[in-house]
């Protein structure tokens, strides 16, 4: 009996302890939150300051122009129109954003991951193929085309993308499980990060040669 007990005992110590872990290790709100003890240079948070409630207003929780196509002018032919907490403070705490995503006829919203957030797409016009990979070993490849009325989930930090496989525009909005998602463009990071990254990390990486990461870069 007192073995029943100590077992209890031990599960309900370490239920309580991943609870304060839940509670005082929250998901983080953007990609790095250093700590400080210069208090007079502790000006981030993770995530936003709150406003005073008394204060807040209606155009706080408000937020218009989704009704608007984007501009798809641009080399990978989509643009994303984003709703987080940056475009409605309401949303600070919340855990959830919404985007708006406009593509030309043929145009992709290129390979990227989302490192704080799922996201859940609904397709409202045209036809989409859309598909994320799994992380390795496997890098197992989902894939589905979509047409309007169609949904589709990219599970949290998984590589995915939408291509507009039809010769009209289209048109898909997506939730996301955070107020913040962040968005990692894998090209872009790869070969548009700032510094650059030595070309022979990448040509041992890709197995190319130096030359094509080198152009590769100049393109980003």
């Amino acid at each position: 009996m007192k073995g029943i007990q100590s077992i209890l005992i031990a599960f309900s110590i370490l239920a309580f302890a991943c609870s304060l872990a839940s509670a005082y290790d929250p998901s983080p709100l953007q990609d790095f939150c250093v700590a400080t003890t210069d208090i007079k240079n502790g000006v981030f948070v993770n995530g936003k300051f709150c406003k005073d409630p008394k204060l807040a207003v209606a155009e706080d929780f408000f937020f218009s122009g989704l009704n608007k196509p984007g501009n798809t002018s641009n080399p990978v032919g989509s643009n994303v129109t984003m709703v987080n907490v940056d475009a409605l403070p309401g949303l600070n705490t919340l855990g959830i954003s919404l985007v708006r995503i406009d593509y030309a006829p043929y145009g992709i919203n290129p390979p990227h991951t989302h490192p704080r957030g799922s996201e859940i797409l609904l397709v409202v016009q045209g036809t989409l193929y859309v598909g994320f990979v799994t992380s390795n070993p496997d890098n197992r490849l989902f894939t589905k085309i979509l047409n309007p009325g169609d949904v589709f989930v990219f599970p949290i930090g998984m590589i995915h993308f939408q291509f507009n496989i039809g010769k009209t525009e289209a048109v898909a909005f997506a939730g996301l499980s955070s107020q913040n998602a962040g968005v990692i463009t894998i090209a872009n990071a790869v070969f548009g990060s700032n510094p650059p990254i030595n070309p022979d990390v990448l040509a041992k990486a890709f197995q190319l040669d130096k030359k094509t990461v080198k152009y590769l870069q100049s393109r980003f």
